[in-house]
């Protein structure tokens, strides 16, 4: 008989798109079901997934409304408790996030087995503070900043994970005559990227006929699409979708933020790109998940800070010139996932849940 698995994650698509594919490859082998807040759902496909939302909110730094906010806590923690005793839970698995602080007291308080996973180069707070209550805690690396020395040895390294169609696709072709440039702003948008990046797109495609895709959300995206079309610049808007690999399949060049999740992709199918870490992420993850690939010359970045008169632009023209540096890249990033399949994962997953 499979035993009862919950999934607990949350908030930006950054924290749900791996809880799907822990999903995906636990499924076989586990009864599970999903939590989710509010923000969370968005990204969820109730129909494929069997998903609950519990909503925890986010603790404001008003001293008011800090009382209210800490019965709120206590309650979620009353009603996780009672929630995962009638779902009869034997193991959970945490993506990280605020939204996790109930399910994990509560997981903690009945003795379930509690796993962590902390996709960023930076370890989350919420890891941090359970850390002492976890089993296991997954990551992609064992050189992590702000890492407890102590808790080293609950530290598995997997492979980065990624959706399953990822392994079916084909890397993209080198750039010739036309450059398909595929710009993402994260899954909650960035409104960088609709103005300093744009201004650039328009000096290029005057020296290169180009290709936009472009992630937005739905507020900008007249406006956008009205912008390339007066520059008769051909181009696909989008917003946060799970149909992204169409359009990374067909990409020669990236300009992205930094959430682990899109540098695993992009990095698994060979996509050269050149990220601008989001500054104000907490504990500058973002940053330090960009420095982690850049080390290993898989990338190029940039600060947001150093964004000034033509300096993406004499990037992007840098990068293009220099063929070299990008078959480079290219050839590091495969070099790096020749060891990322699905089924290594899989079998690691099972077999470390398992065990423990």
């Amino acid at each position: 008989m499979n035993k009862n698995l919950l999934i607990s994650t949350g908030g930006s698509g950054g924290h749900v798109v791996p809880a799907t594919i822990f999903y995906e490859h636990l499924k076989k082998n586990f009864e599970i079901i999903i939590t989710t807040d509010k923000r969370g759902v968005q990204f969820l496909n109730k129909e494929k997934y069997n998903v609950e939302i519990i909503n925890t909110p986010k603790l404001s730094k008003n001293l008011f409304l800090l009382p209210f906010q800490l019965f709120l806590i206590l309650y979620l923690i009353f009603k996780s408790f009672f929630f995962l005793k009638k779902k009869k839970i034997k193991i959970l698995i945490s993506t990280g996030g605020y939204m996790s602080l109930p399910l994990c007291i509560a997981s903690k308080i009945l003795n379930i087995k509690i796993f962590l996973f902390e996709p960023n180069i930076v370890l989350g707070r919420a890891n941090r503070f359970f850390l002492s209550f976890c089993e296991k805690i997954f990551c992609y690396s064992n050189k992590m900043n702000n890492f407890p020395n102590k808790f080293t040895d609950k530290i598995i390294i997997i492979n980065t994970l990624l959706r399953k169609e990822f392994y079916l696709t084909k890397s993209n072709e080198n750039i010739n005559k036309v450059i398909n440039l595929l710009i993402i702003g994260g899954s909650q948008g960035a409104k960088l990227f609709d103005t300093v990046v744009k201004n650039s797109v328009i000096k290029l495609s005057k020296k290169y006929k180009l290709k936009i895709f472009q992630q937005t959300n739905f507020k900008n995206y007249k406006d956008l699409k009205k912008f390339y079309s007066d520059n008769s610049i051909e181009s696909e808007l989008f917003d946060y979708s799970d149909n992204i690999i169409e359009l990374m399949n067909q990409t020669h060049l990236c300009v992205t933020r930094a959430g682990a999740s899109t540098l695993a992709e992009l990095t698994f199918l060979n996509i050269p790109y050149l990220t601008i870490p989001y500054p104000l992420a907490k504990d500058d993850h973002q940053f330090q998940n960009a420095l982690f690939y850049k080390n290993m010359n898989c990338c190029w970045l940039l600060k947001q800070e150093d964004l000034k008169d033509d300096v993406l632009f004499n990037n992007l023209i840098n990068i293009i010139r220099n063929k070299e540096d990008y078959l480079n890249k290219k050839k590091n990033m495969k070099k790096f996932s020749y060891q990322n399949t699905w089924n290594n994962i899989n079998q690691k997953l099972i077999s470390i849940i398992n065990e423990n």
